[in-house]
This record gives structure tokens, C-alpha cells and sequence, in this order.
């Protein structure tokens, strides 16, 4: 009996062993992939969102584009563009012909008014373990430390050798997933100074309701 409680405790202190590794490996993985993406002239993605509704049994999927530079960005989707300059948000809804734009709110830390915190919000929000080490990317879990947040779970793939984005997996408490996969990574674009704000002469007929 005593033979069996000191293996067992064994194993136990093991996995805790290796969880600690995972933890801390998986923190400089992602610290490695903060710094290059926040290091480089922007990040340009384009991809697939594939979301899933496990309660209602539906699905959907949008193809789209995305340009970050610090906390800038200009998102393309089907039927929508958004651009953020820091400042304001114009939201284009091209069915609509209509362009509402709003003001930043500076204490709000969501991806809408700080898009850079997508690279860093893992360090103080989440707790972060690495899940699988392929031959060809790292798979990496996070767990939101607050337990009131809907998300159950954020799964990161990051490519091994250039550190590049390859899928992002939200998993959240009300059956709804979202997995983005990622088609292609650059970090090389250098955006153009107005790639981040709307341009009127370029929507002609555009109903503009400003709200700021």
C-alpha cells in the first residue's frame, strides 16, 4: 500500500514538474512571438473564421484581411471594412453605402481601441501552458485567471521556425467557437500614412454619421 501511495505521489509531483516546464515555455515562446510581431512594421494577415455554434448545431464561415500597426489597423471582411487610426473608427458597411464613425475610448483595453494588446495581453490576463511541440509549430494554451470571463480557452499554433501565426482557437462557455486560420503572415508590409484612416473621395455616395 505504501509502495502504491509513493508512486503515486511520484507521478503527481512529476506532472506538476512538467506543467511548470510547459508554463515557462510556453511564456518565452509567446514573448519571442510578441516581440518580433510588435517589432515589425506592421502585421499582415489574411484569413478564414470559422465559427461554431455547438448548442444551436450551425455554423459560419467569412473570409477576410487584416493590417496591424501598433494601435492601427484596418480590417476587411466580406461585407465590412473598419479602419482605426488610434484616434476615431470608421465602420463601413458596404450593402448600406453607410460609414458611421466613432471616438476612441481611451480606457477601453479591447482589440477595438488597442489592437497591440493581442500580442501582450497573455503576460498579466491568462494563464499560458504549452499543450504540443510538432514538428512544425508549438501549440499553446491559455486560461483566462479571471473565471467570470466568457472565454474558456484561447489555443494558439505559432510556427517554429519564423514564429508566425498559423491558427488562434477561441473556445468559449456559451458553445460558441471561433477558429481563425491563418492563410498567409507577413511582417514586412510598410502601410501607407492614410491605410489607417477612410477616405471620402474614394467611397463617393457614402452616408457618413459621425458620431464622435
Amino acid at each position: 500500500m505504501r509502495a502504491s501511495v509513493l508512486i503515486f505521489s511520484a507521478l503527481i509531483i512529476h506532472s506538476l514538474c512538467i506543467f511548470g516546464q510547459n508554463e515557462q515555455k510556453a511564456v518565452k515562446i509567446l514573448d519571442e512571438f510578441s516581440a518580433k510581431a510588435l517589432g515589425a512594421p506592421s502585421v499582415s494577415m489574411k484569413f478564414i473564421i470559422v465559427t461554431a455554434d455547438h448548442v444551436e448545431n450551425s455554423s459560419d464561415t467569412l473570409t477576410g484581411s487584416v493590417i496591424l500597426n501598433k494601435d492601427k489597423y484596418r480590417l476587411n471582411l466580406d461585407d465590412n471594412i473598419t479602419w482605426f487610426d488610434g484616434q476615431a473608427t470608421w465602420s463601413y458597411l458596404s450593402a448600406e453605402k453607410e460609414v458611421t464613425v466613432t471616438k476612441a475610448d481611451k480606457k477601453d483595453n479591447s482589440f477595438q481601441n488597442r489592437p497591440s494588446a493581442i500580442f501582450t495581453a497573455y503576460k498579466k490576463e491568462y494563464k499560458e501552458r504549452l499543450v504540443e511541440e510538432r514538428p512544425d509549430s508549438y501549440i499553446i494554451d491559455l486560461y483566462p485567471k479571471d473565471l467570470k470571463n466568457e472565454l474558456m480557452r484561447i489555443r494558439l499554433s505559432i510556427g517554429k521556425s519564423s514564429l508566425n501565426l498559423k491558427s488562434l482557437e477561441y473556445k468559449r462557455k456559451d458553445g460558441i467557437e471561433i477558429n481563425l486560420i491563418v492563410k498567409e503572415y507577413n511582417l514586412s508590409v510598410k502601410p501607407e500614412s492614410d491605410t489607417f484612416t477612410f477616405r471620402e473621395e474614394k467611397f463617393k455616395g457614402v452616408d457618413i454619421i459621425d458620431m464622435r
